[in-house]
């Protein structure tokens, strides 16, 4: 006999019952999605192609766009196909990977913004 304790999926809440308030919250999770995938790549763009942005600052600013892409990458667009195809379900192994990277990407943008408080700091306080 197998052993049915096991969890192989977690069920998710959903944030509506009604079908056209989940399609409201698709267009409003895409158009959220799409903003900020265009602010960041606009500034990744920016400071990658110009020479005169190779500065330590606008460096920690690339850092940082990059990891808040990677942010919104983690949880959104799982959030916006639940709404769309409405399902709730999501694997354990999801579950856990979504959990990882997104912990990983907050505590990676929390260090840099220290460590950018901190650039800022020393420009201020103790100038060459």
């Amino acid at each position: 006999m197998p052993n049915s304790s096991s969890i192989s999926e977690f069920l998710l809440l959903a944030l509506a019952d009604t079908r056209q308030l989940q399609l409201l919250h698709f267009w409003l999770f895409l158009g959220i999605y799409l903003a900020a995938l265009l602010g960041n790549g606009l500034i990744s763009t920016a400071v990658a192609c110009d020479q005169r942005l190779h500065t330590p600052m606008y460096f920690f600013l690339l850092n940082l766009a990059l990891l808040d892409l990677g942010c919104i990458s983690t949880t959104l667009p799982k959030a916006m196909a639940n709404a769309l195809w409405d399902t709730r379900a999501i694997s354990y192994a999801g579950c856990a990977a979504q959990v990882f990277f997104f912990l990983f990407f907050m505590s990676a943008e929390y260090s840099l913004l220290t460590v950018m408080s901190y650039d800022r700091f020393v420009a201020i306080y103790k100038p060459l």
